[in-house]
């Protein structure tokens, strides 16, 4: 689950660099959200057609992930909980085994079997009161990556607990700009940017000899800036709280859930996390959420190639040891 994020890509011409390159963008939505989509090239047509691969291979991923297409391998999976295994395909069963793993490495703070609660916590405005506290710990008891049995021999997946569900709001996106990154290098473009509502990933030539520039905004106000990233070859995800979120008897609780509690996080307003994987980052922003920042931090610190930037409930702006960030 993620807000909306303040992620902004400049774009800055150089005609000293190369006169001919250009950047060519497309925004739409995808997968439920806003997705902006750059190509650059020297030639119209093959960026467009990169442009096209791209968005073509987002839609296949979302049938394939999406938990609200009955006919989707993910609903099957779903529906057949407790019941029986799912043959699936290799691909989905891959991203599930990498979901596992990362689960492991945050002890549970990111589990892709939190779609249990989908239906108990609500943050478009609907909500004025806290749901009963046993509702939560029956649903909440659904949820435990460990039950989500992975047979590689038979490449397929059971839900060991009947009504468990898995639900990839929390890496789908980020798999997703992975994906469409590959597909678009494939075209023969210089260089492109997948931006999936602050799930980004850029990569190879822009108009810019010193590579992307990417603004991480404030999340107290969006046209203030925290820092500022010059990068080649690298994702940027950042997850937020400060558009879903409910206050109830004056505490805030954010969007994210807890899986290992059911309940919204406290405490942390945004995570912004960096690393060569966009995959990676999306669930990593979602597990420091949860953890805290002292425990997050602590992750972040031990994991090669990896940096975050959080911001706290109280506007404290804290950093992984190596992290890099102009005007900060």
């Amino acid at each position: 689950m993620r807000g909306f994020i303040f992620v902004i890509i400049l774009l800055f011409s150089n005609t000293s660099f190369s006169q001919s390159l250009q950047s060519h963008k497309k925004v739409l939505k995808l997968m439920g959200c806003r997705f902006e989509i750059t190509a650059v090239a020297s030639n119209d047509t093959t960026a467009w057609e990169a442009i096209r691969n791209g968005i073509a291979e987002i839609e296949r991923i979302e049938k394939l992930i999406s938990s609200w297409d009955k006919n989707s391998q993910t609903s099957l999976i779903n529906q057949q909980a407790g019941l029986k295994p799912i043959k699936v395909d290799k691909e989905l069963f891959d991203l599930i085994v990498r979901a596992k793993k990362v689960s492991q490495l945050t002890d549970g703070a990111f589990d892709v079997s939190f779609a249990s609660m989908d239906r108990i916590w609500k943050f478009d405005g609907s909500m004025s009161s806290m749901p009963d506290e046993s509702v939560v710990k029956n649903a909440a008891k659904k949820i435990d990556w460990k039950d989500i049995i992975a047979d590689s021999e038979h490449q397929t997946i059971f839900l060991k607990r009947k009504n468990m569900k898995i639900g990839f709001g929390a890496i789908g996106k980020g798999y997703a700009a992975n994906r469409a990154m590959q597909i678009m290098k494939e075209s023969a473009i210089e260089g492109g940017v997948v931006n999936a509502s602050g799930d980004l990933i850029s990569w190879g030539k822009n108009e810019n000899p010193n590579g992307w520039t990417i603004k991480i905004a404030n999340p107290k106000d969006k046209n203030k800036v925290l820092g500022i990233l010059e990068t080649n070859d690298l994702a940027v995800v950042t997850s937020g709280d400060y558009e879903k979120f409910v206050t109830f008897n004056g505490q805030r609780y954010a969007h994210i859930i807890d899986p290992r509690t059911g309940y919204p996080t406290t405490g942390i307003k945004s995570v912004t996390v960096i690393c060569p994987d966009a995959e990676v980052a999306d669930a990593l922003a979602t597990a420091v959420f949860v953890l805290g920042k002292e425990e997050g931090l602590n992750l972040i610190n031990k994991l090669k190639s990896v940096e975050c930037l959080i911001v706290t409930d109280e506007d404290e702006v804290i950093t992984s040891k190596k992290l890099k960030l102009q005007n900060l």
